[in-house]
């Protein structure tokens, strides 16, 4: 393994620790491109690697503080609920069961995690919190018990069939998997191939029992709204608030800067939303501000794909829900590569490979654009309490 920082640098260890039960497009889109037998295929094997990453780190005593509590997504406007209400009617016409996925009313919704301005909510069973770090570090180091060598500090400057060229010379190997998600851009070649794209979190200090008792989250479930820009949060093991959402912009070029890991107006904005969705914190300190890049395909598709021919490898394009996404990646690929047959080896998105994106400042405009349109339709809808032509506009925009 050739790391150009440390195992968990990147989006692996900076996310907001969700094991999460969907892809970065839904089971629709899946059963609309391939089958509807096909798409319930491929979450059935995602919901799989949400609890694999549960057996593993109890296996091999990696403690990542997984917790297996679902996902309450709250409905926040009479327009939201009727938004989550159609995505679940959708998923149980597909096939997906109650066991899977349910509408919840005002009662369960708040019992489940007392959030503000709450209309009901749809509540996921496959979903886990997680530490990510601590993930991510544990594997490291059980790959390397296993006789793995993982070199950190390592930068790839390009790779070619048999032959990976880093900073301090060339390694050769009969297969080669790229795995550089948001950091693909850093490869010879790849400027378009996936975008880097932001995502900025805040924590909040260890709350007291008497806040977490007017919170609720006992469980430990995840937790976000149906608002149009994408927000993210969980209860975390040593009782914070961990919180996160997208809005900072895309940078020209794919630029990577780190600065806008740390940009003060939007962690700004993301307190504001944390603080309006839970008012019993309106006193505690954000004591931890950070962010990172994931890697946005053209599609918003995942791919996964093995040449035998040229022994070229790769997985990505996860879009922000890459933790479960990526175990199932990395789990199919090894036994493409080794050529063992399984129930994952024939799932669609086996093959697939998107386009790259347009060149700037096309890119640029487009993915900026796309976010100004999320937030532009947020606020639109909370002023009017209608639906938002933006939306539509967006999706179309995206290729969603």
């Amino acid at each position: 393994v050739l790391e150009r920082d440390i195992a968990g640098y990147g989006a692996s260890g900076r996310n907001g620790g969700w094991a999460l039960c969907e892809y970065s497009i839904g089971p629709m889109e899946w059963a609309r491109r391939w089958s509807p037998e096909s798409a319930i295929r491929q979450m059935r094997a995602l919901h799989d690697a949400v609890d694999d990453i549960g057996r593993v780190s109890a296996a091999e005593e990696i403690d990542c503080h997984y917790a297996k509590g679902g996902w309450i997504n709250w409905a926040r406007s009479p327009l939201q609920l009727e938004r989550l209400a159609a995505a679940a009617q959708a998923r149980h016409d597909l096939g997906l069961t109650e066991a899977d996925l349910r509408m919840v009313g005002v009662d369960e919704a708040r019992a489940i995690g007392n959030a503000s301005e709450v209309y009901g909510g749809l509540f996921r069973t496959h979903v886990a919190a997680i530490h990510p770090a601590r993930l991510v570090r544990g594997l490291a180091d059980v790959v390397e018990r296993l006789g793995v060598m993982v070199y950190e500090n390592t930068a790839v400057r390009s790779l070619e069939p048999g032959k990976v060229v880093t900073e301090r010379g060339a390694v050769r190997a009969e297969v080669v998997v790229r795995a550089t998600e948001g950091y693909t851009r850093d490869l010879t070649g790849h400027r378009r191939v996936l975008a880097p794209i932001y995502s900025l979190m805040v924590a909040t200090e260890p709350l007291s029992e008497k806040v977490w008792d007017e919170i609720g989250l006992a469980g430990r479930p995840t937790f976000s709204d149906a608002r149009n820009m994408v927000i993210y949060g969980q209860r975390t093991a040593d009782g914070r608030l961990a919180f996160g959402g997208r809005g900072a912009p895309y940078l020209f070029g794919s630029r990577i800067d780190t600065a806008t890991e740390r940009r003060r107006d939007v962690h700004d904005r993301i307190e504001e939303t944390l603080r309006d969705l839970f008012p019993a914190i309106v006193d505690a300190r954000i004591t931890h501000r950070w962010g990172g890049v994931m890697g946005l395909p053209r599609d918003w598709t995942p791919s996964l794909a093995f040449d035998r021919s040229t022994g070229l490898a790769q997985g990505g394009g996860f879009v922000g829900d890459g933790v479960a996404t990526a175990k199932l990646a990395g789990h199919t690929l090894a036994e493409l590569i080794t050529g063992t047959e399984s129930e994952r080896t024939d799932l669609p998105w086996v093959g697939h490979t998107s386009r790259n994106w347009e060149p700037e400042p096309l890119r640029y405009l487009g993915i900026n654009g796309g976010l100004w349109m999320a937030s532009s339709a947020d606020r639109a809808e909370a002023r009017t309490g209608r639906g938002s032509r933006r939306v539509d506009l967006l999706n179309r925009l995206l290729g969603r």
